[in-house]
């Protein structure tokens, strides 16, 4: 597998992150860094889908922060990410589904770009006037749309970015024109911003924000365009027309999954990523003001905004997946700890029915992913098993009654959460992750 970063400097205690990739993650190029085990990520980043997805000189769909070298980090462990901070810089976003024209990629909108009148794949393009035909080719001067809403609108938040409400199409055409200045564009980025094309379908809507992170992870040990490092969108890549074309094997060998699109990913919350290439390269991108279960307009608000992670290696990492602690408000309500009124209740019964001792629990978020629900699901509960050391039928049982499926992202993200035994927690370096949470 891959080195990762070359970087012979000395572990920096903490890392700010201004650069971005070109919407590939390859593990073969320079990292950031190192940072030192324990020590801060701070970024500005950028937004993802809408803003990528209409700028056909990127390469993934996404914009996502240069990876940065965790120094300890080696193939086999995990990375304990804190999210510390999680804060919108926008002023404005839009958003919508979506639909992808005729001829205009090669295969893969998200991957491979293409101008219909010169033939050029990943073709450069600037912006001309507001609306969907407004980025055009360099060259040619023809519309490159690799995508098409059918159905947006144009959202602004309120100062304290509580709540956010859907604009008429004179006040969303009036932002277009400042576009980059709305969304908040950091200096770096290269993507056009989606604010251009001023959608504005349902206006007068209030949304609520409770922004998190859609990408948040670690570097595949493979070149791959960004928001395919996923079960689900990564399916794509198989037998693909163009440069990024994968294996079935490849995919599940290399990806580390950090695009989730789980909202619970959000300031306060301890996420465990796997480590495939030395260094792990920790990333971050696509920031969402906000998102329901499943994101099932395909798209949700993509914003610019600022992180703040502490990263802490955790030897020996058994899974090559993630592992997420929500915090305690995002747990399903199975899955929360027990009351210490709930435990008297339950000793009452242990001492009725002669129980010696009642097993101690703590919650925890397995991801599975896969190119559709059902097998994410499978991919999921294998992975719990495995992390615990039980049969997946007891994971099964134990998801029933302690716990819940929960869907990240349609077509295939999911969380397996449930309350695990904490020895067995323990046993694989994550229960004071837990104890830490949950203050069991």
């Amino acid at each position: 597998m891959p080195d990762g970063s070359k970087t012979t400097s000395s572990p920096q205690r903490s890392v700010v992150v201004r650069e971005f990739t070109n919407s590939v993650l390859d593990p073969h190029e320079p990292m950031l860094g190192p940072v030192e085990n324990g020590g801060t990520i701070i970024a500005n980043t950028a937004p993802g889908c809408w803003g990528p997805m209409i700028t056909p000189s990127l390469r993934g769909g996404h914009e996502v922060t240069q990876p940065v070298f965790v120094e300890g980090a080696e193939i086999g462990d995990g990375v304990a990410i804190r999210i510390r901070d999680i804060t919108v810089t926008s002023i404005a976003t839009a958003s919508g589904h979506d639909s992808s024209p005729e001829g205009f990629c090669l295969g893969d909108p998200y991957v491979a770009a293409r101008c219909p009148v010169c033939d050029v794949i990943w073709p450069e393009t600037h912006i001309e006037g507001v609306g969907q035909d407004s980025v055009k080719c360099d060259v040619c001067g023809n519309a490159v749309k690799p995508f098409e809403i059918v159905h947006g609108y144009t959202v602004t938040f309120d100062d304290t970015h509580t709540v956010g409400l859907t604009l008429p199409k004179e006040a969303a055409e009036t932002i277009a024109k400042e576009a980059d200045h709305y969304s908040a564009l950091p200096d770096e980025s290269r993507q056009h911003s989606i604010l251009n094309f001023a959608p504005s379908d349902m206006p007068g809507t209030l949304i609520r924000m409770r922004p998190f992170m859609g990408q948040l992870g670690t570097c595949p040990s493979m070149p791959m365009p960004d928001s395919h490092n996923a079960g689900d969108f990564g399916a794509f890549l198989v037998g693909a027309p163009h440069a990024y074309a994968i294996t079935p094997e490849q995919l599940a060998e290399h990806k580390t999954d950090g695009h989730m699109d789980i909202d619970a990913v959000r300031a306060g919350a301890i996420l465990v990523a796997p480590v495939k290439v030395r260094g792990a390269g920790v990333y971050m991108g696509d920031m969402h003001a906000g998102q329901g279960d499943g994101e099932i307009a395909g798209h949700t608000m993509d914003v610019s905004g600022s992180v703040t992670l502490q990263v802490e290696v955790v030897k020996n990492f058994p899974l090559d997946g993630p592992v997420l602690f929500p915090l305690e408000e995002d747990l399903p309500p199975l899955a929360k700890p027990f009351t210490d009124a709930e435990k008297a209740k339950g000793q009452r019964l242990a001492t009725k029915w002669g129980v010696s001792t009642m097993e101690p629990l703590a919650p925890i978020s397995v991801v599975g992913t896969a190119a559709n629900l059902n097998d994410a699901i499978e991919n999921g509960l294998a992975r719990a098993a495995k992390l615990l050391d039980v049969t997946v039928a007891e994971v099964r049982n134990r998801a029933t009654v302690n716990g819940a499926i929960e869907i990240g992202r349609a077509p295939g993200v999911i969380q397996v959460t449930f309350l695990a035994p904490l020895s067995k927690l323990d046993a694989v370096g994550l229960g004071d992750y837990a104890r830490e949470q949950y203050g069991i």
